[in-house]
């Protein structure tokens, strides 16, 4: 049966690519390019032998669930940890996993340094989007109703997304975040949820069946049977659970036996 899903605001309109381009509007084209390369790019490897140590594990493949999975541990209160904080994080986590280039990091640091009570309140900002997201994607992947105050959250931040953004009188249409601040970077990610929120891959997303993981990916396994995050971490640690499981209920009749 076909899911029945909440009805969205109009999508975001296609990129533009045209010329002549504004340097803002070269930026934003080239960043997006490179965030289209990276939204399959394979888990990068943690010294702490966990994706969930590292403040950028690109699991998600796809920017804005990366963004969610910024948070680890989201469903074990006992281990949930914040991996990005601060404007400085949050800049270099948009220049390795969010939509914006690594030379871009530096911009938004210099924007960062030089209007330091803006970059605060646009990090608040950012963290308030996330939490806005985060019940909307768990409603998504359980076939619930959303939240309405999470949702109106949202939804907020669509629509100050389209209004904070440039639109360029070039074909195809793209609203164009200012890519120089860490407010633009809101926008982009706010407008990159409604196109995955509205767009084809909306049954592909996923949230990782690991207890107390709580991270969403998009499976683009050929069966769509992906069931977590990391096959070698998630997964390791579900086979390593049902091992010691099956063990304790093998030795236990040896153990009833010799009592």
């Amino acid at each position: 049966m076909t899911k029945q899903r909440p009805a969205l605001p109009a999508p975001a309109v296609p990129e533009s690519t045209a010329a002549p381009e504004s340097t803002s509007a070269r930026k934003n084209t080239a960043a997006r390019e490179n965030t289209s390369a990276r939204e399959n790019t394979a888990v990068p490897a943690d010294p702490g032998g966990s994706v969930h140590a590292s403040a950028v594990s690109l699991v998600g493949g796809h920017p804005v669930l990366d963004f969610a999975n910024t948070v680890a541990w989201r469903l074990d209160p006992a281990r949930t940890a914040d991996r990005v904080q601060g404007p400085e994080a949050w800049a270099r986590w948009a220049a390795t996993a969010g939509p914006a280039g690594q030379e871009h990091a530096e911009t938004l640091l210099r924007a960062a340094a030089a209007d330091p009570a803006r970059a605060e309140a646009a990090t608040a900002a950012l963290v308030d989007l996330r939490t806005a997201l985060l019940p909307v994607l768990d409603a998504l992947v359980d076939d619930a109703q959303p939240p309405a105050a999470q949702w109106e959250a949202l939804r907020g931040h669509l629509a100050r997304a389209r209004q904070d953004s440039a639109l360029p009188p070039t074909f195809p249409l793209r609203w164009q975040p200012d890519p120089d601040r860490l407010d633009g970077l809101r926008h982009e990610l706010a407008l990159r949820t409604e196109e995955l929120l509205g767009g084809d891959n909306l049954d592909r997303v996923r949230r990782c069946e690991g207890a107390g993981c709580g991270w969403f990916f998009l499976d683009r396994s050929r069966n769509a049977t992906r069931r977590w995050c990391s096959a070698g971490d998630c997964g390791n640690r579900d086979r390593a659970r049902r091992h010691y499981a099956r063990t304790r209920r093998e030795a236990s009749p040896a153990a009833q036996a010799q009592a």
